[in-house]
């Protein structure tokens, strides 16, 4: 059911995000060097690896890290906007298309993030799809304390529910969540 509710709600929004992803990768192009979309490698489901597409927020050579790890200056000043209103994210509509992610779900992490992997892989949450959105995304909680966000995001195997990922994706599209782990 959760999979089907991801493909269909991708494609309702496929012809209002398109133009959307187009606009903004003309944006970055104009305002700053580099490609428009930002590809890496995270940890998926049954920490298969796959590659995440987003606008790219950050100057182009930005080293692979996450976020929280990130000086404030490595952020355009686009990309602090994009990154604001969570445009960035828009891309990974493919990914939820090819399977490799959910609307909602843990946030999927860099393989170098293996003390996060480990507190996930020993609460089961590889079993699921990673997320656009999830538990800790909307309490405002960011990869910087791996225990602490494994153990937020379990919670979200408890009350896993089309009612609960509704109420996730409707508190991440009315703003909660947008504080920005770079440069903390």
């Amino acid at each position: 059911m959760k999979r089907a509710f991801d493909v269909a709600l991708a494609i309702i929004a496929l012809p209002f995000a398109v133009p959307l992803v187009v606009l903004c990768m003309a944006a970055i192009r104009a305002t700053s060097a580099g490609p428009a979309i930002f590809r890496q490698t995270r940890v998926g489901r049954n920490e298969r690896p796959f590659t995440c597409y987003k606008l790219r927020t950050m100057h182009a050579g930005t080293h692979d890290m996450p976020s929280h790890e990130a000086a404030a200056s490595s952020v355009t000043p686009l990309g602090s906007r994009l990154r604001r209103l969570k445009l960035d994210e828009l891309p990974q509509l493919c990914n939820i298309l090819v399977g490799d992610m959910s609307f909602v779900g843990p946030r999927p992490c860099l393989p170098s993030q293996t003390e996060l992997i480990a507190a996930r892989r020993a609460r089961g949450l590889y079993a699921i799809r990673p997320g656009i959105t999830g538990v800790s995304q909307v309490a405002g909680v960011d990869m910087s304390d791996p225990e602490k966000l494994a153990v937020l995001d379990a919670t979200y195997l408890a009350d896993m529910s089309l009612a609960a990922d509704l109420k996730l994706i409707l508190a991440t599209a009315f703003g909660a969540g947008r504080r920005d782990s770079v440069g903390r």
